[in-house]
């Protein structure tokens, strides 16, 4: 038996997204986002939920771009600071111990020391109410070398991504329950 919850914000798991952006003095800034993910495949591109009292929401539309890097278990607490304090009045980069990157394609920050680091183009926005999600149209994708798989993947393992609990805490990806696109097979009619 299952106890309603009500109307509430809540999925599993959520991303630990590091969202970079340069604001009016150029200075680099990194919000952390829950609320996002992949939106579209074509063209490739990516949503993150933004409100707008945040210090990134008028830089990401003043420079129509942003970043997105994926934080491994090493930058928990750097991930956790970006999302306590804003930007207005911290050098989150400095006082975290990270290294902004310039991105190459967009005119955006990254965080050098992620394995993994998004580059988008601002596509669209939607107004939804308390946040508006920033649809990013993925630019350029970097990962750590030895991050990326004979086929083009990553390895999850390697990147070894946060994700975050709406009960209020940082989780590891756990191990692999199956390959993708096979594992369901069984449950297909023979033709």
């Amino acid at each position: 038996m299952k106890t309603s919850l009500g109307a509430v914000t809540l999925a599993f798991p959520l991303p630990a997204f590091l969202v970079g952006s340069y604001d009016a003095n150029g200075r680099a800034n990194i919000m952390t986002a829950a609320w996002g993910g992949i939106a579209s495949s074509d063209p490739p591109c990516l949503s993150v939920s933004i409100r707008p009292s945040r210090w990134s929401y008028a830089a990401i539309l003043a420079n129509r771009a942003f970043t997105v890097s994926i934080p491994d278990s090493r930058l928990a607490a750097a991930a956790d600071y970006a999302g306590l304090v804003s930007g207005r009045d911290h050098d989150k980069f400095a006082q975290a111990g990270l290294t902004a990157v310039r991105a190459e394609k967009v005119n955006a920050p990254y965080v050098g020391e992620s394995p993994v680091a998004i580059e988008c183009e601002l596509y669209k926005t939607l107004d939804l109410g308390a946040h508006t999600l920033f649809v990013g149209r993925i630019v350029d994708v970097k990962a750590e070398e030895g991050l990326i798989k004979s086929g083009g993947g990553l390895d999850m393992a390697g990147v070894d991504p946060i994700v975050f609990n709406s009960g209020g805490d940082y989780h590891r990806v756990g191990e692999s329950v199956g390959q993708a696109f096979a594992i369901g097979k069984s449950f297909k009619s023979p033709k």
